[in-house]
C-alpha cells in the first residue's frame, strides 16, 4: 500500500500547464506594447510642445526687436517713417531670419492725423533640410518710438555738450601752461 501511495505522488505534478504560460505571455506582450505606444506618444507631443515653444519665443524676439527699432525718431522728435527690414537675423536664433512690410490702418478716425497702431507682416524664413521654409504672420505694433530711444536722444546732446566743453576746457589749460 505504501508503495501505491508513493507512485501516485511522484504522477501527480504541479506547474503551469503550456496553454497557461502562453496565455500569460500573451497578456504580458499586450500590455508592453500598449506601453510603449503610450511612451512614444508622450516623446511625440514632448517633441511638439518643445517646438512650439521655441517658436513662441522666435516670435517675442521678433516682435520685441521691431517695437525697439522699426520706428526711428527723426530731427524733430516726431515718429518716422518705419524702417526697411529684409532678411534680419532673429536675435538669439542665428538660423532663422525675417522680413518684414507695413500697412498702414486705413480705419483711422478723420480726428486723429495718423493712426497709431500699425499692422507688420512679417515672413520668417530658415532653412528645412534642403530647402529654405518660412511662416507669415501679422502683428499690430503702436506706432511710438521706445522710451529708452527718446531718452537718449535728450541725454546725448546734452553730453555732447560737455564732452566739447572738457575738450575746450582741457586745450584751454594747455595753451596756458608752457
Amino acid at each position: 500500500m505504501s508503495a501505491l501511495r508513493i507512485s501516485r505522488r511522484s504522477g501527480s505534478r504541479s506547474g503551469f500547464t503550456l496553454i497557461e504560460v502562453v496565455l500569460a505571455m500573451g497578456i504580458f506582450l499586450l500590455g508592453a506594447t500598449a506601453i510603449l505606444g503610450f511612451l512614444t506618444f508622450g516623446a511625440t507631443m514632448s517633441r511638439t510642445a518643445s517646438l512650439r515653444t521655441l517658436s513662441a519665443e522666435a516670435v517675442e524676439a521678433i516682435a520685441l526687436d521691431l517695437e525697439e527699432g522699426l520706428f526711428p525718431l527723426d530731427e524733430s522728435g516726431a515718429v518716422g517713417e518705419p524702417r526697411t527690414i529684409v532678411d534680419r537675423e532673429v536675435p538669439g536664433y542665428r538660423e532663422l531670419t525675417y522680413t518684414v512690410q507695413t500697412v498702414e490702418d486705413t480705419n483711422a478716425d478723420l480726428e486723429r492725423d495718423a493712426s497709431p497702431e500699425v499692422r507688420v507682416d512679417i515672413e520668417i524664413k530658415w532653412k528645412g533640410g534642403v530647402s529654405r521654409r518660412g511662416r507669415r504672420l501679422s502683428i499690430l505694433l503702436l506706432k511710438e518710438v521706445p522710451f529708452g530711444e527718446r531718452l537718449r536722444r535728450q541725454l546725448l546732446p546734452a553730453r555732447e555738450e560737455q564732452v566739447s566743453d572738457q575738450q575746450n576746457g582741457s586745450d584751454v589749460k594747455q595753451e596756458t601752461q608752457p
